[in-house]
């Protein structure tokens, strides 16, 4: 009887539900940006959805992301419940701040989003399109002031190739970068810069308001719901998708990181994970596994290559 007894409890412990995990994302930059919304928006569905049972954001801000990126592999090590969120933006930092640590010192995990790059002018800028843009730019590249977020970051390099594909040499472009979107945005409001770039989302609202003109997206057709044209319509062959991903910490078993990916395809197909990407304007570029790690390898190449061109590495 005893040994039934005890049989009947292991039995029912192995038929319950395993606890669903508790995670602590880094958003490695200040609230409010791009990495932040994805952060918070992880943690809400996460939580709603009832994938994890509770989920707490730290914002490491600094340096491009590299800061945080540090923090995290060092005080992580084998800790499953460990997340961050990432991007293109953290490859460029880590070439240009010459990071001690790299992506290669987490566990990537996912691609979740891509959204592309907004070129924006003051409404009362005297540039009505991007033909007058490129004007300016070739009369005097030193004269047409960019503003955006980090050096190195996707904004940076879409200013460079878009000076490249003008046929203007892309070290010569001056570019602003500013800590955070409110900063770089209240510059261009100010008529501070001559033009600003961002993804179509931190502009979106003064864009319709018309306090600022919409003259290129950096996709590669135009998009439904965004009234602009594309670069290459503007004669300029350049397509750039900022995406954003999330890793976990070093040093973790195949069973971990199988959890880990579990949840987070748990959470990409759910009908609340489809509804915020519509809400922020969002693209779902879900890339998970191998085939993540094999892409951004190719990512990380080609951002080294694209920086040496506009001069931000030897």
């Amino acid at each position: 009887m005893k040994h039934f007894f005890l049989a009947s409890l292991i039995a029912g412990a192995l038929a319950l539900p395993a606890a669903a995990a508790d995670y602590t994302i880094i958003a490695p930059a200040g609230p409010g940006g791009g990495w932040d919304q994805t952060a918070r928006s992880i943690q809400t569905v996460l939580q709603d959805e009832k994938i994890s049972g509770s989920v707490q954001v730290v914002n490491v801000p600094g340096a491009g992301g590299t800061i945080g990126l540090a923090q995290f592999a060092s005080q992580n090590s084998g800790n499953p419940n460990a997340l961050i969120v990432g991007g293109y933006v953290m490859v460029g930092a880590i070439l240009t701040n010459q990071s001690p640590v790299t992506l290669k010192d987490v566990t990537p995990i996912a691609r979740l989003t891509g959204e592309y790059e907004a070129i924006v002018v003051p409404a009362a800028s005297p540039i009505q399109n991007l033909e007058d843009l490129v004007k300016a730019l070739k009369a005097d590249p030193g004269a047409v002031s960019w503003a955006g977020g980090s050096a190195g970051g996707t904004d940076h390099i879409t200013a460079g190739l878009i000076a490249k594909a003008a046929g203007v040499d892309p070290t010569k472009i001056n570019y602003v970068a500013y800590a955070g979107g409110g900063e770089a945005l209240a510059a261009i409001l100010g008529n501070q810069v001559t033009a600003g770039i961002s993804g179509y989302g931190e502009f979106e609202a003064q864009v319709k308001a018309g306090t600022l003109r919409l003259i290129a997206i950096s996709s590669a057709e135009r998009i439904e719901g965004i009234d602009g044209p594309t670069l290459k319509e503007g004669g300029l062959d350049v397509v750039v998708e900022n995406w954003r991903m999330v890793a976990a910490a070093p040093g973790l078993s195949d069973e971990q990181v199988a959890t880990i990916n579990g949840d987070i395809e748990k959470m990409v197909k759910s009908t609340a994970w489809q509804d915020t990407l519509k809400t922020k304007g969002w693209q779902d570029t879900y890339l998970a596994g191998d085939a993540f790690k094999e892409q951004l390898d190719k990512d990380v190449a080609a951002t080294e290559s694209i920086l040496k061109d506009i001069g931000l590495v030897k």
